[in-house]
């Protein structure tokens, strides 16, 4: 995988993304888990989808982070653990798990180095999990979730992983394109339209799906999970600001001038507690058949 996110980033989003990913479905997904179930993490970070999804399954529970950025693995066992001991939780760590004891039961989670722009086998992940099948071999994970992953991701990369799946696979925060930037700028369809053009250039996977994500995985059920960035919310809305100014100059660099002029004027607006920005998302989750 080629593409790299920063930590800090994470770090600014990730209220945003909590408020934002729909809790029905995350719900939906831990009533069909087994007792004590394993769920993989598909490009985890710094963990942010454990920190929202491990309370609501609400029970002992064993997980994998996978990622290709050791920096990120590192930060999400530190952020975890900071996470958990706020909570009144003991946290402990030992080599590559983090142990989180819980009134619900024991949280063990695993970070995995790994390149998720390969094709996975998830019978032959390594990590926590229980007794192997008749075989021998390390039984599957019983879930596959991921956040803020599918739109960088081509379509062949999700056929293929389609094709692997036999348990429910959760996909929150999947890009839409309906975003709405209050109030209306001239150029916000020149932005629009280019920052779009960006979003499908290779991430590593192939030709990334951007806004047409949701609709490759249409046999699911889908919830909205929008952004709702306040007037307030000064340094996200200066981050989103200007990644979409950089990628939308990237993608059209012959309409730089007008998009630095839409830069420009967003930021102050922001500045005067003037902008308020709606990015939309999608939540979805494809069950076995039967589910």
């Amino acid at each position: 995988m080629t593409e790299r996110f920063a930590a800090d980033w994470l770090a600014l989003r990730e209220p945003f993304d909590h408020a934002a990913r729909s809790v029905a479905l995350a719900r939906r997904l831990a009533d069909r888990l087994p007792r004590r179930p394993r769920l993989l993490d598909l490009g985890a970070g710094t963990g942010s989808m454990f920190r929202f999804l491990a309370p609501i399954v609400g029970r002992g529970q064993d997980w994998i982070l996978l990622d290709s950025d050791p920096a990120l693995l590192d930060e999400a066992f530190g952020r975890t653990a900071s996470w958990a001991r706020a909570r009144h939780y003991a946290a402990t760590a030992q080599d590559d798990e983090l142990l989180v004891t819980t009134p619900q039961g024991l949280w063990r989670v695993r970070a995995v180095l790994g390149d998720i722009a390969r094709p996975l086998s998830l019978s032959s992940l390594p990590g926590p999990g229980r007794p192997g099948n008749d075989n021998g071999k390390q039984p599957a994970v019983d879930a596959v979730i991921c956040s803020a992953l599918l739109d960088l991701v081509s379509a062949a990369w999700l056929a293929g992983l389609r094709k692997t799946l036999a348990v429910p696979f959760l996909a929150c925060l999947t890009a839409d394109g309906r975003d709405v930037w209050r109030p209306h700028h001239p150029y916000d369809a020149l932005v629009r339209t280019a920052f779009r053009r960006d979003m499908r250039r290779d991430k590593g996977f192939g030709p990334a799906l951007g806004t047409a994500a949701p609709h490759a995985l249409a046999t699911g059920t889908s919830a909205p999970s929008d952004w709702h960035i306040p007037r307030r919310a000064l340094r996200m809305q200066r981050a989103l600001i200007d990644g979409a100014a950089d990628a939308a100059r990237r993608a059209q660099p012959s309409r730089a001038e007008a998009i630095t002029a839409w830069q420009e004027a967003r930021l102050r607006q922001a500045l005067r507690g003037r902008l308020a920005i709606t990015v939309g998302h999608r939540d979805i989750l494809v069950l076995p058949q039967g589910g």
